[in-house]
């Protein structure tokens, strides 16, 4: 395929990579930025794309790659290096010292909700909320990982119950 061809048929495909690309990022600007990112691609590995495969299906797997690329990267940019002797930064959470009287009485209503479960459902999800895995709570509290998912998973149903005023 001469070149000519090749920038024929991905210009060809412009607008379905716009979609796709849209689909991925959710913000029209970022969607343009990745839209012009998978072409300077296609154009620089032109020489890689073997004639009798799919086309769009190369672009796409190149688009894809990108968002997931660029994606894992700025999670890794947010990433804070503790440097400090005693892990201050780490150490140190982002409390609010302000709160409104309704966000206060929200949250006692929220956990007293929660201390009034049963025990054997209680604890499941209080760790699950501290960010223990499945595994770690069914290993600490001697069950099966079905029974720790089951168990957290009607919890939610109760509490989503019992609270159902503070749902829009």
């Amino acid at each position: 395929m001469t070149a000519v061809e090749f920038n024929k048929q991905i210009t060809d495909l412009y607008k379905n990579l716009e979609y796709f690309a849209l689909s991925l990022t959710q913000n029209e600007n970022d969607a343009q930025d990745l839209l012009q990112e998978t072409y300077l691609k296609a154009l620089k590995y032109r020489d890689k794309f073997v004639q009798p495969n799919n086309l769009k299906a190369w672009l796409f797997t190149i688009m894809k790659n990108t968002f997931i690329n660029n994606y894992r990267r700025k999670v890794k940019a947010r990433t804070i290096i503790d440097t400090t002797d005693d892990l201050y930064y780490l150490n140190s959470f982002n409390e609010s010292k302000f709160s409104s009287p309704e966000s206060d009485l929200n949250h006692q209503e929220i956990n007293k909700q929660i201390n009034n479960l049963d025990k054997d459902y209680r604890v499941p999800f209080e760790m699950h909320t501290r960010g223990f895995k499945y595994k770690e709570i069914a290993e600490e509290l001697d069950l099966s990982i079905g029974t720790v998912k089951s168990r957290i998973f009607f919890t939610r149903r109760k509490l989503m119950k019992r609270l159902q005023d503070f749902q829009n």
